[in-house]
């Protein structure tokens, strides 16, 4: 136990360092781990490994393919976003454009789930570390980055956008435990602890939530599995981020993790295939900071399924689609003064901040992956993600009145490798 310790603490000072990613469901991860990411992101009824059943559901501790043994994940991600914008001016027929500078974010992941009673009625213990949340683009020293684009002589001159660069990232610590009173029937619940740091070129500011997951799983037949589980919001203040309003001093940003709620089926035909499908709601618009800047709730639709053609040898497909919650504003008038929680701004910055710098809106997702049984007790995995490009893009005014167009466009693959041990 000292040496398991020691591992999550290792990875969570890993995980304190990592960089962000623009993610895929709005700004969260579809999954954590290589097994349930090439699932689509499945798992509130069946997840077959630890740190996922933590992350999703933590009443599936008590029916993981791990039970009644005990079980360690060891996970990573590297997720590779592309981001490109393009602002335009139809009055003289020029466009700006660039490319976010293309990075490799690695994400680590750990989860453990042991069993505290070894007779009924069953209790466990689970605990995970991962990166969970991520957004940001990176246009510094791009033509996108002019500081002095709109020079008003004695006024002072002003930037081509707000945005340039921004860098969000949420690593999550997950204490969990999970009851089974009957055959059927278990119980689960996790204590959300988040720390998230956000850098939106003044310097990185960082900040700590915390939450709880609920979680519930019944086993209708031996075939039939049904999971409900509810997240529920977790805020974080992050001081002295930007001057929204243009005197001269640093504001804060709060920004929420919102309310999720999530329902699951699994229906396993026999030992070698599982199908699993899940529907998930996530309350951005009421969510601080997402709530600021308008983006709409989102329901997000998973579908996976396991194979196992050989006893040793499994294949995992598939698909994930999240409706972009970015909400477009054509015919913005780009020198009124719109408020972001207290704090005024013109309107063409506050929608340049929203479209080119956290264009969270990626929507369909196909994933594909493999696992390697070396023994029974140690096994192998490896996953991988495409979001398909989706663009977005509105018209308006620019601060002097002028017509504008704002477009972000953008993809994302990651690669996921792991192993699990079972003891």
């Amino acid at each position: 136990m000292k040496k398991m310790l020691i591992s999550f603490v290792i990875v969570l000072g890993i995980l304190a360092t990592a960089g962000s990613a623009s993610a895929t469901n709005g700004d969260n991860l579809i999954a954590v781990g290589p097994v349930a990411r090439a699932m689509g992101g499945v798992g509130v009824a069946a997840p077959q490994d630890a740190i996922s059943a933590v992350f999703v559901n933590p009443a599936a501790m008590c029916f993981g393919p791990y039970c009644p043994s005990s079980e360690m994940n060891f996970g990573g991600t590297l997720f590779m976003p592309k981001v490109d914008t393009r602002i335009s001016f139809p009055a003289s027929g020029t466009a700006i454009a660039a490319d976010s500078e293309e990075k490799v974010y690695p994400i680590p992941a750990i989860g453990l789930s042991v069993p505290i009673t070894d007779r009924p009625p069953f209790w466990r213990f689970g605990l995970s570390a991962y990166g969970v949340s991520g957004l940001g683009v990176d246009y510094k020293g791009t033509a996108v980055d002019q500081a002095g684009f709109y020079n008003f002589g004695p006024m002072g001159s002003f930037p081509l956008v707000a945005g340039a660069y921004t860098e969000l990232a949420i690593m999550k610590f997950a204490p969990a435990v999970a009851f089974q009173p009957f055959e059927k029937v278990s119980f689960g619940m996790a204590l959300h602890v988040d720390y998230a740091t956000l850098d939106l070129r003044e310097g990185s500011s960082s900040g700590y939530g915390i939450g709880i997951q609920l979680g519930t799983i019944y086993k209708a037949t031996d075939n039939i599995a049904l999971g409900l589980s509810y997240t529920s919001p977790q805020n974080v203040n992050h001081d002295d981020v930007a001057d929204f309003d243009g005197d001269g001093s640093l504001d804060r940003l709060k920004l929420e993790s919102p309310h999720q709620v999530a329902f699951g089926v699994a229906y396993r035909f026999n030992d070698k295939l599982l199908l699993e499908a899940d529907v998930k709601w996530l309350n951005w618009s009421e969510a601080n900071g997402y709530e600021d800047f308008d983006w709409d709730d989102q329901w997000v639709l998973g579908f996976g399924a396991q194979y196992k053609p050989l006893p040793k040898l499994t294949l995992r497909a598939g698909y994930c689609y999240g409706k972009n919650p970015l909400n477009t504003h054509d015919g913005f008038n780009g020198p009124l003064l719109v408020s972001v929680q207290g704090k005024t701004m013109p309107t063409y910055y506050y929608e340049t901040f929203r479209i080119v710098g956290f264009p969270a809106i990626v929507e369909h997702h196909l994933t594909m992956g493999v696992g390697y049984d070396f023994t029974s007790r140690f096994s192998v995995h490896a996953g991988f993600v495409h979001a398909f490009e989706k663009s977005i893009d509105e018209t308006g005014t620019d601060i002097t009145g002028q017509p504008v167009r704002l477009k972000s466009t953008l993809s994302e693959n990651s690669l996921d490798f792991g192993f699990s041990w079972r003891f």
